[in-house]
């Protein structure tokens, strides 16, 4: 008996995805969003918009860009994630490259290819001496890092859901599910591009969310699916799991969704429906400690979610791009976001829970589509004068369709 085909059929009834990564899709949507509204009900937390001639560095602040990265073949960067002393990017022609952060850094602009596969790499995971790739073919790959210095090489250890997986699920009419009319297939399979991965803190849980409208959850230890979960009416566009294990789905639904598995239960149950954005949501980050949401859309409005009682309350709206919200990051007491207008922003979250945008960074031709962040390792801890340093600096990482990846350093002041 040969493995149930879990290709795309004519009859489909297709999802509709506000932030489709094929090339056509993204410049269309890019180009119409500014029409959209943008909450004008939610309140916003910020001051009012910063006109272009005040988006220099300012007291609070400063910034600059280190170095500009390119793909060779180019490519649109669609994911960045970092990993010690290395930075990870996916690309549209399905590439992973590998730069490392150390002095010679800027002296491998084009990186190395550590991976390639069929389809578009969606989002990059790493835990222990293991990379996980998602990709526009439904896929989600697994590949050893194999140390060798000053760079990496990367074996692929398996293709998810395994073979052994897939066959164990063949001969139960339980284990089948309706994925298109008049089409079946087994749970473990996921039937559209998988848009994001997230681990759990302890690194043995992977969660993969899909344009399938589902999210699925995977041991890492032997790559066997445990759970499926029927999350959105929509394609989800991103995940995000906080340190005790809730899981936060955002969706072209319009929703986002929160989920978790209370003690003694096997499955995840809906805990929290949030519906506030008025079009596709297309990015999702949290506060360290799990008590702030962010969400972005095609409203371009990053709403802030604030736990409350247990559950997440809306507190107000981040204002400033004037196109699609396709990317957060948050560190700290700081939010990055990237849009489709090109820029990204950096904002800082006040002890009176209000906020300031600290910098716009410029530079890209096409929309910011991932973003990374990390503390400045090299950054002296002393200041030229010999006294205490009173800032924190930052490195962020912006990945754009544009092919390039920049690198910013942020100096953020402690008062």
């Amino acid at each position: 008996m040969g493995l149930p085909c879990c290709h795309v059929t004519e009859d489909q009834e297709q999802p509709t995805h506000d932030n489709s990564d094929h090339l056509h899709s993204e410049s269309s949507t890019a180009s119409s969003l500014s029409s959209q509204p943008s909450l004008p009900s939610v309140p916003s937390l910020t001051p009012p918009v910063i006109p272009p001639y005040q988006t220099q560095n300012s007291p609070q602040s400063h910034h600059q860009l280190v170095t500009t990265l390119t793909s060779t073949p180019s490519s649109p960067i669609f994911t960045l994630t970092l990993n010690g002393k290395f930075l990870y990017a996916g690309s549209f022609n399905s590439d992973i490259r590998s730069w490392s952060r150390g002095p010679g850094f800027t002296s491998n602009p084009h990186g190395d290819v550590v991976a390639s596969n069929n389809g578009a790499v969606k989002s990059l995971v790493v835990s222990g001496d293991k990379l996980f790739s998602a990709h526009q073919d439904h896929k989600i790959r697994v590949w050893k890092i194999q140390p060798d210095y000053p760079n990496q090489s990367f074996k692929p250890v398996a293709t998810l859901p395994t073979l052994g997986d897939r066959f164990c699920k063949l001969f139960s009419a339980k284990n089948y599910v309706q994925v298109r009319r008049h089409k079946k297939c087994t749970w473990v399979h996921h039937v559209d591009a998988v848009s994001s991965l997230a681990l759990s803190s302890d690194g043995t849980l992977l969660y993969s969310a899909s344009w399938d409208r589902t999210f699925k959850i995977w041991r890492t230890s032997d790559f066997k699916c445990l759970e499926s979960v029927r999350a959105h009416e929509d394609a989800i566009n991103a995940l995000v799991l906080s340190s005790d294990g809730v899981v936060h789905t955002g969706s072209a639904d319009k929703k986002i969704k929160i989920w978790k598995k209370n003690e003694g239960e096997k499955n995840h149950s809906l805990v929290e429906t949030l519906e506030k954005h008025k079009s596709a949501v297309n990015a999702l980050a949290l506060s360290t400690d799990g008590s702030v949401l962010y969400s972005g859309a095609c409203d371009r409005s990053i709403l802030v979610w604030e736990k409350d009682g247990g559950k997440m309350v809306l507190a107000g709206a981040l204002r400033g791009h004037t196109k699609a919200i396709l990317c957060l990051a948050a560190m700290e007491d700081l939010v990055c976001s990237g849009s489709a207008d090109k820029g990204v922003r950096i904002w800082r979250r006040g002890l009176d829970k209000s906020y300031t945008c600290l910098a716009v960074l410029e530079g890209h031709k096409r929309p910011v589509k991932c973003l990374a962040m990390a503390v400045d390792s090299n950054k002296s801890c002393n200041n030229n004068n010999g006294g205490s340093d009173t800032s924190n600096t930052y490195l962020v990482y912006s990945g754009s369709l544009d092919c390039n990846i920049k690198v910013w350093k942020v100096q953020v002041s402690l008062f």
